[in-house]
């Protein structure tokens, strides 16, 4: 200690030793020289070390206190002290920042853990979390509900940046003195921080973060888009986020609409949104009220008359639900947030703050709506079918334009257009035909429809008769299931199910005979992109709803890039489409037309169970499916399909030029595409067509019959004799009941019946027969949309002309083929034959 306390004393100066030598010692010739030699050195410049150590001793031993040891001196521990307080202080600092956004977030427009999904024409849909409905610039906010908001909250806003000192000491003295909370001394830029970035917690290293990001924030923007974002995002009771929201839920109107009394309500809410609501208090919100026109008189915002007339108004409510709770297309909603992890990390997600382009066309979904609406209403509750889907495509870059999932979203979630899992039905022979077309065959080829079983495997069509030889155009409008076979085993599975994935099916396909008839399931979202290769010359675009994603910041984060792939060559897909149109003019899809050109097919399942249209214009294709959740048969056709489509197309196409599609290409001379493999079969049965088996095109017209005002054929693709059977004995028991019904209600005995009948025994010749046929006929033909008469009981005529049969010569009528037995007679107990 002895010698760490000598170093700090002051030591004698070298120059007294000099002194004490003796002139004539050796010392002090040493001395001379050495003296010489410093003259020389103080000739040259001194070292700059040097000179700040001189100038550093000069200093010290001008301080106070320069007699005694340095860490003694009270100058020395007060300098050490500030210095460690601007390093503590620095560090301090440093945390801090380190803690908050960097520069390039803190222009964030929406809070985070929101979610925000928007329409193509820039519509919010659906908004989740505490997000804001409608966003307003600056300039919409009127100027006095601007003020309004500067006078309740912080009043020299435009003079501070970022953290107000005197605000803070106002605000203080304010609530000392009222012994109350009546004045905070958060500015304006201090809560949008805690807002945009911060929690709500009531800590004092939250209000630490709070002051320095005002600053950060003051310093990247201006004064107008601080109260611009403040404007739209502070909450302000009741669920409203932001001012345009406030003046909808207390006042329902638009914040032009507002009068000086009603901002004052608004403005008086931020300090305690539910405290201050006038939906809670309005006592209490009338008090606020009058203080913020107060405080607006004293800054010159408004005059003593306004104050006046606005104090004395009352206050009245209108009150609203909160526009963000309203959800419009909630299935292509629920649609839209499953897709998102395919684009954005689950890490971004979770962090929120999204706001997402959609390609929704909200004209366009309100008919889908309202058609699917309309069909549920009106032929789901006779044709037995409690749900319905539809969904519309651009086909030209994938883009979805409507979709309805269901009957009702609130009570059941499942989306019926991209997750139901359904059996296509006569919809899957577009892929069968396209497949033979692509590999060079000639849409006038003939094929054998006739009796088939094909390794075990028996397919039927649907109203289980026969036509002999049917060319592929005409097999497709007629949806002729036996040719769909033929075609099949001629193409083969896999050239067919490879074709099929192309064109957008996902799903996968089964290699077997029925896959012809649409066994294999698929959602009606495939199916429908699909079809849309046909449109577009044979070019897939992936189906999408998401067309952009944009952050926080409003940059945008992804952005939809599908590419056309070929799926099929041009030519075999302007043969496609031209067949296609034959299906809608003179086919099963009558329902459908438009009075422009239209394209499309139907399809039906076993029993009915699903039915489908897929349709297509050049510019947009569309699907619609109907039929049950739990796969219960329904009672209907897919006609009912094919008017869904075309009451839903009948109002889209409004917004859509006409548009032809391409001719068709010469058939002569056409190079395959495709290679077809032809299916090997171990065993092949082809069976005559017998008389009770044939089936002409005029009874196939007759046997055509709709409910509604048009004529629609229904589809087939039962294919299997057991289901075939199960179709005949529904028909038959639902005939035996309705005779029954009819026999209760008419009131004329049995035996009118019986003197009726045996008056037509003795009168029935062949000629009178066919008069009564063909009258009867007529009649139909005449009053064609006429309501379905009740059934009768069922009399025998004879066969129609162009059918003869041998007549006996008695009276007594010819013995009937069980299956003429079975078969229905009048329209109303038929379910045409659909193709």
């Amino acid at each position: 200690m002895v010698k760490f306390t000598s170093w700090f004393k002051e030591r004698p100066e070298k120059s007294s030793e000099a002194d004490k030598v003796q002139p004539n010692s050796p010392l002090s010739d040493q001395n001379e020289e050495n003296k010489g030699l410093t003259n020389e050195n103080d000739k040259t410049t001194p070292t700059k070390p040097a000179r700040q150590n001189k100038l550093l001793n000069q200093i010290l031993s001008k301080l106070p206190g320069s007699h005694k040891p340095l860490y003694r001196r009270y100058w020395f521990w007060a300098g050490l002290g500030i210095s460690s307080g601007i390093i503590a202080i620095a560090y301090g600092i440093r945390a801090i920042d380190q803690g908050l956004p960097d520069k390039a977030e803190l222009t964030a427009i929406v809070r985070e853990r929101t979610l925000t999904i928007k329409a193509a024409d820039g519509s919010i849909i659906q908004q989740q979390g505490e997000a804001t409905r409608e966003q307003l610039k600056i300039e919409e906010i009127p100027d006095k509900l601007k003020k309004a908001f500067i006078a309740s909250e912080d009043r020299r806003f435009k003079e501070h940046n970022g953290v107000d000192p005197q605000g803070i000491v106002r605000a203080v003295l304010n609530n000392l003195r009222s012994q109350n909370v009546v004045e905070g001394g958060s500015t304006i830029t201090q809560q949008l921080s805690r807002i945009l970035f911060l929690k709500q917690e009531k800590t004092f290293w939250r209000k630490l973060k709070e002051a320095r990001l005002s600053q950060k924030i003051e310093g990247q923007l201006s004064k107008d888009e601080i109260l611009e974002r403040y404007l739209n995002l502070v909450y302000l009771g009741s669920g409203a986020y932001g001012v345009a929201d406030a003046a909808w839920v207390y006042f329902s109107k638009s914040v032009d609409q507002l009068t000086l009394d009603e901002m004052a309500i608004i403005a008086a809410l931020p300090p305690a949104p539910n405290r201050f609501s006038p939906q809670v208090n309005k006592q209490e919100a009338k008090q606020r009220r009058d203080l913020v026109l107060q405080r607006m008189l004293e800054y010159g915002f408004i005059t003593a008359a306004e104050k006046q007339t606005a104090t004395a108004e009352p206050i009245h409510l209108k009150p609203s639900s909160p526009k963000r709770w309203q959800e419009e297309a909630p299935y292509f909603i629920s649609y839209v947030q499953k897709e998102l992890p395919k684009y954005v990390s689950p890490k971004a997600l979770q962090a929120g703050g999204f706001t997402v382009e959609t390609s929704l066309n909200l004209n366009w979904q309100k008919a889908a709506e309202a058609a699917v609406k309309k069909t549920l209403r009106n032929e789901g509750r006779w044709e037995n079918f409690k749900q319905a889907a539809l969904v519309a495509v651009d086909p030209r870059n994938g883009e979805i334009k409507a979709m309805v999932g269901g009957k009702d979203f609130g009570k059941n979630q499942f989306n019926r257009v991209t997750q139901a899992q359904r059996q296509p039905g006569s919809t899957f022979k577009g892929f069968v035909y396209a497949a033979a077309i692509a590999s060079g065959m000639d849409p006038y080829d003939t094929y054998l429809d006739a009796p088939l079983v094909v390794d075990g495997y028996e397919p039927k069509n649907f109203d289980e008769g026969y036509r002999g030889m049917l060319s592929m155009r005409d097999a497709i409008t007629k949806s002729i299931n036996i040719v769909a076979v033929r075609i099949l085993m001629k193409v083969g599975f896999q050239p067919t199910i490879q074709l099929a994935h192309r064109m957008g099916i996902q799903s996968e396909l089964k290699p077997m005979y029925s896959l012809a008839l649409g066994s294999s399931e698929v959602n009606l979202l495939e199916l429908t992109s699909a079809y849309g290769s046909f449109a577009t010359k044979g070019l897939h675009v992936a189906p999408h709803g998401i067309t952009r994603i944009l952050d926080r910041q409003g940059k945008v984060i992804w952005s939809a890039n599908f590419k056309q792939e070929r799926a099929i060559d041009a030519d075999s897909a302007a043969i496609m489409t031209w067949m296609l149109r034959n299906v809608v003019l003179n086919g099963t899809g009558r329902a459908a037309q438009l009075g422009r050109p239209v394209a499309g097919k139907t399809g039906t399942t076993d029993d009915a169970r699903d039915l489908w249209f897929i349709g297509y214009i050049p510019q947009m294709v569309t699907g619609v499916w109907l039929g049950n959740d739990n796969n219960k048969p329904t009672w209907g056709s897919s006609g009912s399909a094919a008017y869904t489509w075309h009451e839903f197309m009948e109002k889209a196409v409004k917004e859509i030029p006409v548009e032809k599609f391409p001719e068709r290409p010469k058939l002569e001379g056409r190079k395959a595409t495709i290679k077809a493999v032809p299916v090997k079969a171990r065993r092949i049965i082809n069976r005559a067509i017998t008389s009770d088996d044939q089936q002409s095109d005029e009874q196939y017209t007759r046997r055509s019959y709709r409910r509604r005002s048009q004529q629609v054929n229904s589809d087939d693709n039962s294919g299997e004799e057991r289901s075939s059977r199960r179709r005949r004995y529904r028909r038959r028991y639902y005939q035996e009941d309705q005779q029954q019904q009819q026999q209760q209600e008419i009131s004329t005995p049995r035996r009118r019946y019986s003197r009726r009948y045996r008056s037509e025994e003795s009168s029935s010749s062949s000629e009178s027969s066919s008069q009564s046929y063909r009258s009867r006929r007529r009649y139909r033909t005449e009053n064609s949309d006429y309501s379905p008469p009740r059934r009768r009981r069922r009399q025998y005529t004879a066969p129609p002309a162009n059918n003869p049969r041998p007549s006996n010569s008695t009276s007594s009528p010819p013995t009937r083929s069980w299956r003429e037995r079975l078969r229905p007679t009048t329209p109303s107990s038929e379910t045409g034959p659909e193709g």
